[in-house]
């Protein structure tokens, strides 16, 4: 234990790795960052040392890492810590975000160190780790069973396919025979996901894809949460910080969602969303009109509401609403763009304000608080449990998905009333919807659609999710648009319901009441039936073959 060290700015590196690794490293730390001084024992240290650097050779004992991570974050505070991580373990991602310090970095190059030793000292956050397969919690063939093996194997085959199908659909002429036979082959595969899940997958997850809604996709993403199966990497973990607070937790998850949507978002959620009637370059420009405006308003509302209440924030939220969706729907379809509207000029913008409802709201949208209290407050976020700052990589990851989801709701909620205005304004279809919308016939089929679903989503999917206790959450990752279901209670939601609405739940409540009765019965039938057939019948017939057998052998020794 080190002692006496002098207080003050220093400029001195606490490096604790093996003895090779850490001579290399010092000499090349010392070259990049000639203004710091790197030490490999703490007797050599003269200061307080501005940051310890912990490179770890494996994590197959991660309590004990973390229990030495909190000791060392405990001895040398207020210096940060930086964990080096090695490039291969089988440790999930998840797993790995346990290790709470400001940096944490798997394998890094010497740029990459050079970056985080940068963004920590300046009071910030980095976390870099690698996506790749080596990461998997079942990367160890050894240990695996033949069912866990067919079951991973084949479903991240099948993930894959998806991915690919859905890469060559945004891309493909519409209505055209191969586009056709794209989506019958993506039926297939989802019917394979399901079958595999249904005969390979654990008993938790065959009795949460019989008790959800018909949506394949859905009931994949849903199991995997629910019983830990890594089929892919659940984060995407490269996340850098300059502050801890909320404003740069802002910032961040602002800029990983400016470079999703740049990247042209697909939607893999497994069923229609109103969003795909626009043309690819309207989806972009309605995505990034939306994040500024939201990104506008929290600046306003961080100045205005520093000293008001939950209450007070939610109301001002609730009305800044159809101002945030009128804004975004201006910006997206141009200030200055005429078009002719019954025989005149008209400027698009205005008129579709005019035309549209914007003040609608989507039931599926959780309390703003979710979302508005961390970013606005600095208020930490529950997750999984446990109560994290929103700088915590966990924490932002799921502040992001909040963030993506109401970006998407909204998003629905104005292309749905530009589809139904469209209908009205035949000129408007070439310039802001898909081209095969610009006939009526698509048109039509389209809003019926959209209609159905929404229809089917209010009486009888609703119902299920609220007495299921689920939210279904949209979040953008990696160019895709996907869908998370979240346990949360919803016990006031489901009260109140109308009365169609409670029906539904209440047939699912009598169909859990029933299934066990019907279970035992069927059960009781069957071994009914095989005693009726193996002592009753089964006897019947040795007997009634054996006096066959007997007479043949009479008729035969009298021959």
């Amino acid at each position: 234990m080190v002692t006496n060290l002098v207080e003050g700015v220093s400029n001195q590196i606490l490096l604790l790795a093996p003895t090779l690794l850490g001579e290399s490293l010092a000499k090349q730390l010392s070259l990049v960052q000639p203004d710091l001084d790197v030490f490999l024992k703490r007797e050599d240290l003269t200061r307080q040392p501005c940051m310890v650097i912990w490179s770890v050779e494996s994590l197959e004992v991660r309590s004990s890492i973390q229990l030495e991570l909190r000791r060392l974050q405990e001895n040398w505070k207020p210096a940060p810590v930086i964990l080096l991580l090695p490039a291969k373990h089988t440790l999930k991602t998840n797993e790995l975000l346990q290790f709470d310090c400001p940096g944490l970095l798997q394998d890094p190059d010497l740029e990459t160190l050079k970056e985080a030793i940068k963004i920590i000292r300046g009071g910030g956050r980095i976390v870099r780790l690698k996506e790749q397969e080596s990461n998997s919690f079942y990367s160890n063939e050894s240990t695996m069973g033949l069912g866990q093996w067919i079951l991973l194997s084949g479903i991240q085959q099948i993930n894959k396919e998806l991915i690919k199908i859905d890469l060559i659909l945004s891309k493909a002429r519409e209505n055209s025979f191969k586009e056709l036979l794209l989506l019958s082959r993506k039926r297939e595969l989802k019917a394979a996901k399901s079958l595999i899940y249904w005969i390979w997958g654990p008993l938790e997850l065959k009795l949460d894809n019989l008790d959800s809604s018909n949506d394949s996709l859905t009931k994949s993403i849903s199991g995997i949460g629910a019983t830990g199966f890594p089929l892919q990497e659940e984060i995407y973990t490269n996340i850098s910080l300059e502050k801890r607070d909320s404003i740069a937790v802002w910032e961040a998850i602002k800029l990983r969602l400016d470079k999703s949507i740049k990247e042209g978002v697909i939607n893999s959620t497994g069923e229609l969303l109103a969003i795909e009637g626009l043309s690819q370059s309207r989806q972009e420009g309605l995505f990034i009109s939306i994040l500024d405006q939201i990104d506008q308003v929290l600046k306003r509302l961080r100045k205005a509401n520093q000293n008001q209440s939950k209450d007070l924030i939610k109301e001002n939220w609730d009305v800044i609403q159809p101002e945030i969706r009128q804004e975004a729907l201006r910006r997206m379809a141009g200030s200055y763009i005429r078009l002719p509207f019954k025989g005149k000029l008209a400027t698009v913008s205005e008129q579709l304000i005019k035309m549209t409802n914007l003040s609608d709201t989507d039931d599926e949208l959780p309390l703003p608080n979710l979302m508005l209290d961390p970013l606005l407050m600095n208020k930490p976020l529950v997750v999984d449990g446990q109560l994290l700052p929103s700088d915590d990589p966990r924490a932002l990851m799921q502040l992001e998905m909040f963030i993506s989801n109401w970006l998407i709701r909204t998003a629905e909620l104005i292309v749905e009333e530009i589809i139904s205005v469209c209908g009205e304004w035949p000129e408007l279809r070439r310039y802001l919807l898909k081209p095969h919308l610009v006939s009526t016939r698509e048109l039509e089929r389209l809003r019926n659609h959209l209609n159905s679903k929404n229809r089917w989503q209010n009486l009888v999917r609703r119902p299920i999710q609220l007495y299921e206790s689920k939210r279904l959450f949209y979040r953008i990752k990696q160019g895709r648009i996907e869908p998370v279901l979240m346990t949360e209670p919803r016990d006031e939601e489901l009260k109140a319901l109308n009365w169609l609405q409670q029906q539904v739940a209440l047939l699912v409540e009598a169909r859990d009441a029933i299934a066990p009765q019907i279970q035992t019965i069927i059960r009781k039938f069957g071994d009914l039936m095989v005693v009726i057939l193996t002592q009753v019948i089964g006897r019947a017939i040795g007997l009634v073959g054996r006096g066959i057998a007997q007479g043949m052998g009479r008729s035969l020794g009298r021959s």
